[in-house]
């Protein structure tokens, strides 16, 4: 495992903390109102025109829905109460045929839980969707007494799912206001980054919120048509700002001293940027329009008094100056500009057809000579500015002659967007997705014949036992596992105690008011409602208010509450026990992983910093969507890492084989030498050429690139080995770039020599005891 390996005992009590901590989240209560009424209407229903069964089944419908529609996904939220309550119906029909087959039934049990396993593959929110629906099955299947009342049982069970979906559509709950949130903290984390990086021009970046962004701009067809008009262009801006500000902000790449005027100028520019940022976000969050400083504005503009800034640092501030008119561009409305004195705010609009926008000055796109550093004009950098002004102007002409565009200057107003499939596309993603995962290594595939194995086990163990619910052992059981071992273990715990206190909660409450149908459906809403209110903060408050939901449900039926709800919290309990068993028996444990999962960051980032080098190797020919997709491939490596890092850290055990153990530290100082060579990558896309017959091929970069990608081969290779690491052909290719650069020398030569530097760390972080050892003798 990691460095000092956790025993079982220690490894337990952080579970446990872990399981019983309450978080702090951010609450919904008006969207836990309206799935809470979604039950409560249906209950009501079914008890008007029913009987208490039916009553008990619909609510568990409605129940099933409305835990749906919190769920994390970007899906519409109407489709996911649909989904739910369909599969459920389904389930509780074509089980109660079977349930009075044991044989049959169990092997219905465990194909489904096999698919519910696998629906993790998926995503998250299939795989607990999934669990979930197979939870509820193993109660609904129990409560039809013939064919036809099944068909009314699953028929109400879907007439759940249609009111909380009707409900949300009859009574949005702030609309896209999700996807605003996240667009926004996307943002805000770019403008942190831009006011770190005037202090610390090395400061770290977590991508995270941009890839959660990148999921939230993923919509239907028909979202893209409905989608708000804020939520269009700003994401991808988002991604152009960072690259701009770190060169702009890097003292070897930039060029900017530490100390000087020209350091104090980047540190203007940024804090600027930050401002304008931060008020994109504000107003994308809120729905407002964008307000902005004029004192920032003011800053992003060429000084009167002359250019300060010269170089790829001048450049990079043009740059970020172009961004940020985007940036009010984007906006595609009326965007107020606040200023001090008599006048408080002045309002500047968006460009008109043949792009002005009034109030605001003319920039040409061309920069003249004024603004040249002492040496002159840099002949590239006109060149580049030209043939940037020639793709905006044909942007521009494009732009002016279509039907979508209100703001025809600038390319932020196509019609764009990420597609994500609708539930009929999912099933070839899903079976891609199962195809995939069908390897003895696969923790999903592990994690589903586990589930598989300890329901159909748990269901057997419930019906040898003497009370008359056992059906509790596999119903806890599904709920608990997860792919990994610190959930897992989180979940049962959780679980146990949770349900524990919920049951007493509600059953002092059944004795104390001896309450009849009616008021034990009104107790059962209000305990859905405060699930649904503080699902977020914790798995052991959602399985209190679970508990006491139950017996309420129970309460409905007339039975005896009391000793089913107590009979529940030692089936729960057991349920428990029997998940974490089984995880230990049978694990899928993420230790063993973390070479694998370094080597794949490594490959990926290289395939990044070689699509970069390519570009300067041959501008002809270079693609910018290659770049982009390398990035988003070495983005989702760096993410897989750290979380299987996360999960790794929890583990009661050791790296297993012939592997050298990947400790802590090195660990640590392995992921430092990935993050700075994925930021060399990102410094030198802030200058790439474009396709220009003014940008001559570079061979030095090309020489460079092919050494690159050799040696990246073998090291991948060799970490996944734990082998020694060697960069013998870079270091050569970096020394003759050397003696073939001019004075001063380029930004490409420059970034090689970062990101070689950060290559040798990696080496020195991954290198097996052995071989560390016999460095440091020498």
């Amino acid at each position: 495992m990691l460095a000092a390996p956790l025993p079982w005992l220690r490894a337990l009590k952080d579970t446990a903390r872990s399981g019983l901590s309450v978080e702090r989240a951010s609450l919904t209560p008006l969207a836990a109102v309206r799935g809470a009424c979604g039950v409560g209407l249906v209950i009501a229903l079914a008890l008007l025109i029913g009987t208490p069964q039916l009553a008990v089944s619909s609510a568990f419908g409605a129940f099933a829905s409305g835990i749906a529609t919190f769920q994390r996904s970007w899906r519409p939220r109407p489709v996911l109460a649909l989904a739910a309550s369909t599969g459920l119906a389904i389930s509780t029909f074509v089980g109660y045929l079977l349930v009075g087959l044991p044989w049959a039934f169990i092997l219905l049990l465990a194909l489904w839980a096999f698919l519910a396993g696998m629906a993790w593959g998926v995503g998250p929110t299939s795989g607990v969707v999934a669990a979930f629906n197979i939870s509820v099955m193993l109660i609904t299947v129990h409560l039809p007494t013939s064919t036809l009342g099944a068909l009314s049982h699953a028929g109400l069970i879907a007439a759940g799912g249609v009111v909380q979906a009707a409900l949300i559509l009859l009574f949005p709950v702030r609309p896209w206001g999700e996807r605003r949130d996240t667009l926004a903290d996307a943002l805000a984390a770019v403008a942190d980054y831009a006011r770190r990086l005037r202090h610390d021009p090395m400061a770290p970046f977590d991508p995270e919120p941009l890839i959660e962004a990148r999921s939230a701009a993923a919509v239907t067809p028909r979202q893209a048509r409905r989608r708000p008009r804020q939520l269009h262009g700003y994401r991808a801006m988002a991604e152009r700002f960072r690259p701009v500000l770190a060169s702009l902000a890097d003292p070897v790449v930039g060029g900017a001293p530490m100390v000087g005027p020209e350091r104090d100028r980047v540190r203007e520019l940024l804090a600027a940027a930050a401002t304008v940022l931060d008020a994109t976000a504000r107003a994308i969050r809120r729905g407002e329009r964008v307000r902005l400083p004029d004192q920032a504005l003011d800053v992003l503009q060429v000084p009167k008094s002359g250019p300060v800034l010269s170089g790829p640092a001048r450049r990079a501030a043009l740059r970020l100056i172009a961004l940020t008119d985007d940036a009010v561009e984007a906006a595609q409305e009326p965007v107020e500009v606040t200023r001090g004195g008599v006048l408080a705010r002045v309002t500047w609009h968006v460009a008109d057809r043949e792009g002005r926008r009034s109030g605001f000055p003319d920039q040409p796109p061309v920069v003249d000579a004024s603004l040249d550093g002492p040496y002159g004009p840099d002949p590239e950098e006109i060149a580049a500015e030209e043939a940037a002004a020639r793709a905006a102007e044909l942007a521009r002409r494009k732009a002016a002659g279509g039907k979508h565009t209100p703001a025809a200057g600038h390319a932020l107003a196509r019609e764009r967007h990420l597609h994500m499939p609708t539930l009929a596309g999912l099933v070839p993603v899903a079976l891609r997705a199962f195809r995939r995962e069908l390897h003895w290594k696969s923790p999903i595939l592990r994690h589903a014949l586990r589930v598989s194995v300890v329901v159909s086990l748990g269901y057997l163990l419930g019906r040898a036992l003497p009370p008359a619910h056992g059906y509790w052992v596999p119903l806890t059981a599904v709920m608990v596992l997860r792919p990994d071992f610190s959930r897992t273990y989180q979940r049962g715990i959780g679980r146990a105690v949770g349900t524990l206190v919920g049951v007493a909660i509600a059953g002092t409450v059944m004795a104390l008011a001896g309450p009849g149908s009616y008021l034990s459906a009104g107790l059962a809403v209000v305990s859905v409602g405060l699930l649904y209110l503080l699902l977020s903060t914790g798995y052991v408050i959602a399985s209190v208010c679970t508990g006491a939901y139950v017996v309420f449900l129970l309460g409905i039926l007339g039975a005896d509450w009391y000793q089913t709800a107590y009979e529940r919290a030692g089936l729960t309990a057991l349920g428990g026990l029997l998940a974490m068993l089984s995880y230990a028996l049978f694990p899928a444990w993420d230790t063993p992983l973390l070479r694998d999962r370094l080597g794949d960051w490594l490959a990926a980032t290289g395939r990044y910093a070689i699509a970069v080098l390519d570009a300067f190797a041959q501008p002809a020919e270079h693609d910018p969507r290659q770049v982009r997709e390398a990035l988003l491939d070495t983005r989702a490596a760096r993410q897989n890492w750290e979380q299987t890092l996360s999960r790794a850290e929890a583990e009661p055990v050791r790296q297993h084989g012939r592997l050298s153990r990947l400790s802590r530290r090195s660990a640590s100082d392995a992921q430092s030498a990935l993050v700075t060579m994925g930021r060399a990558c990102m410094l030198l896309e802030a200058h790439l050429p474009s396709p220009h017959p003014s940008f001559r091929p570079d061979s030095a970069a090309a020489d460079f690139s092919a050494a690159l990608a050799g040696d990246i081969s073998t090291a991948v290779t060799a970490v996944r080995r734990s082998e020694p690491v060697e960069w013998n052909a870079v270091h050569d290719a970096l020394a003759r770039w050397w003696e073939e650069a001019d004075h001063p020398p380029p930004v490409a030569l420059r970034t090689a020599e970062l990101l070689t530097d950060a290559l040798d760390d990696l080496a020195q972080a991954v290198a097996p005891k052995s071989a560390s050892r016999a460095g440091s003798g020498r």
